[in-house]
């Protein structure tokens, strides 16, 4: 790969997961690659009836602390200034628009792990894989039995 190249634009797409090791692991891995530049996509949390009202009426402070918690991290792993957007309230939806407005070359999708992730229950990145962008899925292991509450 020649340094001439434009960087490869990475969508890293993230909730509850965004400042986790497994995601700064897959990120700082991917910047090593090559010049790369990141920017995180957080969809808008929704809660209870609100995913049935109107999800844009959800304060955005949720979303806006995971972004202020993971962008200094991502940042760091990416050795790289990533920039944040938030997305729609569903991902695909949210992903869909991030690629058509800003135009990514790669997908990064960090989700909970598969017992509890919605993400990987609606099948998302598959079905991100379809738009023909190659897509990574992180998830982390699951909680040690010492730290879950069951």
């Amino acid at each position: 790969m020649e340094s001439s190249e434009a960087p490869t634009r990475v969508l890293v797409v993230a909730h509850k997961t965004a400042a986790t090791q497994p995601l700064l692991d897959a990120v700082r891995e991917r910047a090593q690659r090559g010049p790369s530049r990141f920017t995180l996509l957080v969809p808008m949390a929704t809660h209870g009836l609100h995913k049935v009202v109107d999800p844009e009426d959800q304060d955005a402070g949720e979303t806006q602390s995971v972004i202020n918690q993971a962008v200094p991290l991502l940042s760091e792993a990416a050795g790289t200034q990533v920039e944040a957007l938030v997305g729609d309230a569903d991902p695909g939806a949210a992903i869909q628009d991030a690629i058509n407005l800003h135009g990514f070359d790669e997908v990064i999708i960090s989700t909970l792990s598969p017992r509890v992730s919605r993400w990987l229950k609606l099948d998302l990145p598959s079905k991100i894989s379809g738009l023909g962008l190659p897509v990574t899925t992180v998830t982390p292991a699951d909680v040690p039995a010492a730290e879950s509450r069951t």
